[in-house]
């Protein structure tokens, strides 16, 4: 549900298609303290990762969120395990094909007998609904697409108020808040953006669901078009300044959002946040916008985690510090690392050390909110027989600055706004 703050930042990757740790031994799982008691089998806890880690649009797009469920199940091996068990990973590259990745399931589910899917990322979930047949719990993976507001048994990282019958949404819609605009509108005063996207389906889509949250705010809205094959950014960014945009969304992949942001500054179209999304907030920043100072110092994001700059936090220094071997960070990192302590999570709350796929689907479904001891908003699954018109829906903010990284700004927990809901189809 929570699609403009978080999951609908995720969706633009359909777009592509067109911690200082001492000996103790601590609350690993964010919140549930780790045993050393033996289990009634010394066997290891398998769980599966699906990632399409050869995809046409390129590996670093999606390894994220495998790289710190991976980081997390190291350390918690490290330190004994699941009550004396150990966590075996077992990875798949589905290659991002709807082939592949149901060669994945099949192989993960049946061959290996995974306990559970953790972190998955991948750019078609064509094997979703086996995944819901056979029971199997997938926690905290990215929602590119509707999937985890389709079926039961799958529970994306940012959550869902939907039925989950094997119709995405309710009736083929799903809803998503304009808490992201509402934000720039009250604390920033903006009040014209620019959408930029491609002449492509997916694009214009997100587009117009970007646009139609915006007007809901009382935005005056510059939609921008660029050619997916010849796209002439320059020309975009001289029409930008000229009609004096605060504010710049897009519905573009990466590399178009960096050629978007090299041409601004080249024509001197000056915003007070060029606003990306959590597929983007990553430290390789300086790299990718290389040849943007200006353009790069008003990047924005959103999301539904806390800031993975953010050390003052002890759960993040946590992270961070298990991270460290990484060539660079991001916030899908962080995102797959509490999927991993979500699973390990349901998998304590196994009566007698017996961790069964059924005891950790009933822990997720419990309806009680998650918060990954507080890197995450939080996060709950209901099944709503009706959307909700409202809801109260907060957000994390960072900002890029040169020099110190991914500012955060202010307390995601307290950045929170009463908005409307409103419906798409994906």
């Amino acid at each position: 549900m929570r699609r403009t703050a978080a999951g609908a930042a995720v969706a633009g990757l359909l777009l592509l298609l067109g911690t200082a740790c001492g000996s103790r031994l601590p609350e690993s799982d964010f919140g549930h303290r780790a045993t050393t008691a033996p289990a009634p089998s010394a066997g290891p806890v398998r769980v599966g990762i699906v990632t399409s880690a050869t995809s046409p649009v390129g590996g670093s797009a999606f390894t994220g969120p495998r790289d710190g469920a991976i980081a997390y199940f190291d350390r918690l091996n490290a330190r004994g395990g699941i009550a004396g068990r150990r966590v075996e990973v077992r990875l798949c590259d589905d290659g991002g094909s709807g082939v592949g990745n149901n060669a994945c399931v099949h192989r993960l589910i049946d061959e290996d007998k995974v306990i559970a899917l953790v972190a998955t990322t991948v750019l078609d979930y064509a094997g979703a609904s086996r995944v819901s047949r056979a029971g199997v719990p997938d926690i905290g993976g990215q929602p590119i697409g509707p999937a985890y507001d389709t079926y039961p048994h799958l529970y994306g990282i940012y959550g869902s108020l939907a039925p989950r019958d094997g119709t995405p949404g309710w009736g083929g819609k799903l809803y998503g808040g304009t808490e992201v605009y509402r934000y720039f509108k009250r604390v920033h005063g903006a009040r014209t953006a620019a959408v930029v996207s491609y002449n492509q389906s997916a694009s214009a889509a997100y587009a117009r669901l970007v646009t139609q949250g915006l007007k809901a705010e009382g935005y005056r809205v510059v939609p921008e078009q660029v050619d997916f094959a010849l796209p002439n950014f320059r020309a975009v960014a001289a029409d930008l300044k000229e009609r004096g945009a605060d504010l710049v969304f897009d519905a573009i992949d990466s590399h178009g959002n960096a050629r978007l942001c090299q041409a601004m500054d080249q024509v001197g179209a000056h915003v007070v946040a060029k606003v990306t999304n959590v597929q983007n907030w990553t430290s390789t920043v300086p790299q990718d916008y290389k040849d943007s100072p200006r353009c790069r110092n008003a990047l924005w994001v959103t999301g539904a985690s806390r800031d993975y700059e953010d050390v003052s936090n002890a759960a993040v220094r946590e992270f961070r510090d298990a991270t460290k071997g990484l060539k660079t960070h991001s916030q899908w990192q962080l995102e797959g690392w509490v999927a991993a302590g979500w699973f390990v999570a349901a998998a304590r709350g196994c009566a007698g050390g017996e961790v069964t796929r059924g005891c950790v689907d009933s822990f997720m479904s419990r309806g009680e909110p998650y918060t990954g001891g507080g890197l995450l908003l939080p996060v709950t699954y209901e099944r709503l027989r009706e959307p909700p018109v409202s809801r109260r829906a907060c957000l994390s903010v960072a900002r890029w600055r040169d020099g110190r990284g991914w500012v955060p700004q202010g307390d995601m927990n307290r950045t929170c706004f009463r908005v409307p809901q409103l419906g798409y189809r994906p």
